[in-house]
């Protein structure tokens, strides 16, 4: 969740370090720090609040150093002070973390750091621990240190003796690394390098890298040269920029389009899905009996729409776990389970650490991630990359969506393979599936109208969603969504389940959003819909209708283009982000950037 970024080279280093810092913003902070190094003298400067306060901080300083490391903290151990702010020194030794350290406070006691520690963080333990045993070798140092340590870390270190040179090692949380004609750049996420280079590599676990400005040395424990895989980014820094939106989400949302037919096209063969460019080979799919689905939160959502679509086209049951208690859990699964994981990043620990039981248990594991070289996608057995390109908001957007189609696309294969849907429905349904981009231009075109939505929402202090099906799955989402950038309590119902206790939360004016889009249900949500409207709801209808005929029975009615049930989650999700959106930009709110939330979760 914290970012990160180390730099040495033949240009000043707080430019290239604030300037990093800006760009990893995204991924949730309460503070933020750097530490420079120049001719013996390290200073540090860090401070609560946004990127923008250390800024101010650093406005005065006059520091020639070409040397520097950066980050912004979201605080797990300890809170949100100063003191506790990354950089964290002890003696020789100034370093940024990325992670958790579990046995931190066994190490005080174990080595005596008690006195040596002056914040409340598992970071300074680990500064302390390092400085202790420093005698002039830091890579000594560093590898006597990190055997004892247990839990995740992603780590860049300096030494106050050791001019122009930043050592980095990690366990799970991740790092990435470049160089460049200006020097050398390691950062815990792509966005901080792409100013510099587009070919970059994945830090391996559990290797010591040595950044001077004249290039990266890899080793490995034993002290081997290792040459890591180099990989290229297929997006330019204007992606990770707001080009004239205001908020990347809403920039997000407008991207999806192109984000699904770059996802889509490359795996389409003669109107069939192909993965023959993915390495994902047919026998994958051919004795399976069963299907899990991992993910956290939104990627877990969209798990839930490839639920919906496997099971009732395929009829292949499908489990969707939510990664955190999936790991703590005896789960069903075996040789003849396929797992699909779910994750943006493609680092979310608890996702990592559940795809691990699953091939444990003989699964093979297929995972959906928008991050080349991630630890998900490298511990797969096989991996399909989504191509939306950069995701700079904290709330998902197109990722969803490519992971939604993804998921489709899974399902197309399967159904060829096991010879449970003919060539011709296949096409058929490929023929939709790579239409929905122009669905979803199409829907975006009535966002003047949703925008007055979010001005009666944002009044309330609680929301609910209602749906049957498809339509409850979407609910879930756009109800996260909601309550994540609105700060609204939000909730999303089974319609069905309205008599059954939760009607009695309905009250004078509170939204109710109606998602009525599946037609084999459609009057019985209509009937729902009535049994809200009677209590005084405010209800806002999503539907392909072209026109309510009763129109009593909502105060705003929002369409979406008449298309297959099976695919109106693309255009109803579009619309749900909309009103997310609009409402929190309605009520003022930094709408990239919600309280208290990351990112990218790589903490447990």
């Amino acid at each position: 969740m914290c970012g990160i970024i180390g730099f040495t080279g033949n240009i000043p280093a707080k430019d290239v370090i604030i300037g990093g810092l800006e760009t990893l913003e995204y991924r949730g902070y309460d503070s933020a720090g750097v530490a420079l190094l120049c001719d013996g003298e390290i200073t540090v400067r860090k401070r609560t609040g946004k990127v923008e306060e250390l800024k101010k901080l650093c406005a005065d300083m006059d520091n020639p150093a070409t040397c520097g490391i950066g980050h912004t903290r979201w605080a797990t151990h300890g809170g949100v002070t100063d003191v506790n702010a990354h950089p964290h020194r002890c003696g020789q030794v100034v370093l940024i973390h990325n992670g958790i350290i579990e046995n931190y406070r066994q190490l005080i006691t174990e080595y005596g750091l008690a006195d040596d520690i002056i914040s409340e963080t598992d970071t300074e333990v680990v500064a302390a621990l390092i400085d202790k045993f420093y005698e002039g070798d830091p890579v000594k140092a560093i590898k006597k240190a990190v055997k004892v340590l247990s839990g995740a870390f992603g780590l860049c270190i300096m030494f106050q003796d050791i001019p122009d040179t930043i050592y980095c090692i990690r366990n799970v949380s991740p790092l990435v690394a470049a160089t460049s004609d200006r020097g050398s750049v390691i950062a815990s996420d792509l966005t901080a390098l792409i100013a510099y280079s587009k070919d970059y590599f994945v830090v391996p676990e559990y290797h010591l890298l040595t950044l001077t400005k004249d290039g990266i040395d890899v080793r490995d424990m034993k002290g081997n040269e290792v040459k890591p895989q180099m990989l290229s980014v297929n997006w330019d820094i204007a992606s990770a920029q707001k080009g004239g939106y205001p908020f990347f989400m809403l920039k997000e949302i407008y991207e999806q389009p192109d984000a699904i037919r770059n996802t889509v096209a490359p795996r389409v063969m003669d109107g069939m899905p192909d993965f023959t460019d993915d390495g994902i080979d047919d026998s994958v799919f051919e004795n399976i009996d069963k299907v899990t689905v991992i993910g956290c939160g939104t990627a877990m959502h969209a798990g839930m729409v490839g639920k919906h679509l496997i099971e009732a086209k395929l009829r292949i049951p499908v489990q969707v776990e939510i990664a955190s208690e999936f790991r703590y859990k005896n789960p069903i699964i075996d040789e003849k389970t396929l797992t699909i994981v779910l994750s943006q990043s493609g680092e979310t620990i608890d996702t990592l650490e559940a795809m691990k039981l699953a091939k444990a248990n003989g699964s093979k594991v297929i995972s959906i991630v928008n991050v080349k070289g991630s630890s998900i996608a490298r511990e797969s057995d096989y991996v399909l990359y989504t191509h939306a390109g950069p995701e700079i908001a904290v709330a998902s957007t197109k990722a969803y969506t490519v992971q939604v189609a993804a998921m489709y696309l899974i399902a197309a294969r399967m159904g060829v393979v096991k010879k449970l849907v003919s060539d011709s429905e296949t096409k058929k349904f490929m023929t939709k599936l790579i239409n929905t981009p122009n669905i979803i231009e199409e829907t975006l075109e009535g966002a003047n109208d949703i925008k007055r939505v979010a001005n009666h929402i944002k009044l309330s202090p609680d929301a609910f969603y209602i749906g049957r099906g498809l339509d409850y799955t979407m609910s879930l989402e756009a109800s996260l969504k909601l309550k994540e950038i609105s700060y609204i309590h939000a909730e999303a119902y089974a319609a069905g389940e309205l008599k059954h206790g939760t009607i009695a939360l309905i009250t004078e004016n509170v939204p109710v959003i109606a998602i009525a889009t599946q037609e084999d249900v459609y009057e019985k949500v209509i009937s729902n819909i009535r049994e809200v409207k009677a209590r005084g709801a405010y209800v806002i209808l999503i539907s392909m209708d072209e026109k309510v005929d009763d129109v009593k029975i909502c105060d705003k009615h929002i369409r979406i283009p008449k298309l297959d049930p099976e695919f109106t989650a693309f255009a109803t999700a579009v619309i749900l982000q909309l009103i997310a959106y609009y409402t929190s930009e309605a009520k003022g709110l930094d709408v990239d950037k919600p309280r208290n939330l990351a990112k990218s979760v790589t903490v447990e």
